[in-house]
């Protein structure tokens, strides 16, 4: 990879499509190898349509799906000795230690990994994906905000991250709604299958 940090490719217009918002763009030192500092270039997206749809029929503010795409850097390059492959344990299981911590940095509890997944992304990459639990008071209405997040990681153009989260029950359960509208009332494994299409979209 070069010197030079550069975004991931996303699914710009499946993104838009989906509701989902750009909400903010990073590039910076995510973890360090005994030999170099690995940089990210982020892209996080928030489903703004279902935040907003939650918050004009129950009056939460809440975030209540995200997804990033990250590509890695190295700088100084890694020695051509050194092959990708030599390095992507490492690299899973610092990315798949810094997805759980910014779920507690986002406020949740009982952050728990899950079972590993394989899947072949949209450009041909083999990515191996890990799940998450956690979980979030959400005070001012009495309830709990119980998600399942996924992280993959890959080499196939360089070192990529994909992640997200989301509820595992529809948000009208969560918010006690018997009449709300559809955007509120997909279900958990409409979710699943949303984002694991995103991730397998990044290149």
């Amino acid at each position: 990879m070069s010197d030079d940090a550069s975004f991931p490719a996303v699914p710009e217009s499946r993104l838009r499509d989906g509701g989902w918002e750009l909400t903010d763009e990073t590039v910076e030192t995510v973890f360090r190898l005994p030999t170099a500092k690995v940089v990210g270039a982020t892209r996080l997206y928030g489903d703004s349509r279902t935040r907003e749809a939650a918050r004009d029929a129950a009056g939460v503010e809440q975030q209540w799906r995200f997804f990033f795409a990250t590509a890695l850097t190295f700088r100084p390059p890694l020695a051509p000795g050194i092959g990708p492959a030599m390095i992507l344990p490492t690299v899973r299981a610092e990315a798949q230690s810094a997805f759980a911590e910014q779920l507690r940095e986002r406020g949740f509890a009982d952050v728990e990994r899950g079972r590993r997944e394989r899947v072949r992304t949209d450009s041909g990459d083999r990515a191996r994906l890990r799940t998450y639990t956690a979980s979030l008071s959400l005070d001012e209405i009495g309830a709990t905000l119980s998600i399942t997040g996924w992280v993959g990681v890959w080499h196939g153009d360089g070192f990529r991250i994909a992640a997200g989260a989301y509820p595992d029950r529809p948000v009208t359960e969560i918010l006690g709604l018997a009449d709300a509208p559809p955007e509120l009332d997909c279900s958990p494994q409409d979710y699943r299958d949303e984002l694991l299409d995103l991730i397998r979209a990044v290149e």
